[in-house]
């Protein structure tokens, strides 16, 4: 199996393939209809229809077998579709697997990202805009509404829900700016804002608990504060060397030890992002 040379997101955390591969994965329910299937890797949305299951998301390739039984827990139906939120090998990593029963969906970035980084399992089928899956009288859409954690993310939406899934442009603790891939802060908040038009009042992270629409605007909210108080420090004469200890504040999470892990690794390239628009 190859995976992206850049970004496996999970990477960056504390568990390495193996040890997610010994950790159980679990799913509960969202919503009627809809669950979520928790465990090292990314967050996959589980969609059950009456002619059969649409995933978001399929975590790491060592996974497959072990997402296949958790579904047939909520459906004696099988995967028909798979829409990956973007190409980072803990949100993709099962697409090999998959592919060979099931079609696969992604922005046309996320496909070309997988591409460029010699990744296993491209999919099939990929949008630009938006695209829609119908199955079984059930609509999931799949969005592009800008750049953010990579320039291929896709939001996902379930209108008869009023849930979003927003895979790593949304997350538990503090993001991580894909800068080899597109990532971008100023392109984050812009996404979110426009996340934000949608009608929901549930979203599902990449990785983390459940959220409701008050915490997708308190994480917009914050991306919007660490980007002013990086160009505040650059504006006070920080250099790129001081980034990593200056942005530290216990006024906001993402920077902190114990959150911003994610963070400190976009540090550099979120350095430069702000200091090319004050300067």
């Amino acid at each position: 199996m190859r995976l992206s040379g850049v970004l496996v997101c999970a990477a960056l955390v504390a568990a390495t393939v193996a040890d997610a591969a010994a950790q159980e994965l679990t799913i509960r329910p969202v919503k009627d209809g809809l669950y979520t299937i928790f465990g090292p890797g990314g967050n996959v949305g589980v969609r059950v229809t009456s002619e059969g299951v649409i995933l978001v998301d399929d975590k790491f390739p060592q996974n497959y077998e072990e997402i296949q039984r958790l579904v047939a827990r909520v459906s004696d139906l099988p995967v028909r579709y798979v829409i990956n939120t973007h190409h980072h090998g803990d949100h993709a990593g099962s697409n090999p697997s998959f592919l060979a029963v099931a079609e696969v969906i992604a922005h046309r970035n996320a496909r070309d990202n997988m591409i460029r980084g010699n990744q296993d399992g491209p999919p099939r089928l990929v949008f630009t805009d938006q695209t829609s899956v119908f199955l079984g009288g059930v609509e999931v859409q799949a969005h592009y509404m800008g750049t953010g954690h990579t320039n291929g993310d896709a939001v996902i939406y379930y209108p008869d829900l009023r849930t979003v899934q927003g895979g790593d442009l949304l997350h538990g603790t503090a993001p991580f700016i894909d800068y080899a891939n597109g990532g971008s802060s100023a392109g984050w908040v812009q996404t979110m804002n426009n996340v934000l038009q949608l009608d929901f009042d549930t979203a599902i992270p990449g990785h983390g608990d459940i959220m409701t629409r008050d915490h997708v605007v308190a994480f917009r909210n914050q991306m919007e504060a660490v980007r002013a108080h990086m160009a505040g420090l650059i504006r006070g004469g920080l250099q790129r060397g001081q980034a990593a200890q200056r942005i530290v504040t216990s006024d906001l999470s993402w920077t902190t030890a114990e959150n911003g892990l994610f963070m400190q690794r976009s540090i550099p390239g979120f350095y430069d992002e702000i200091a090319a628009e004050v300067r």
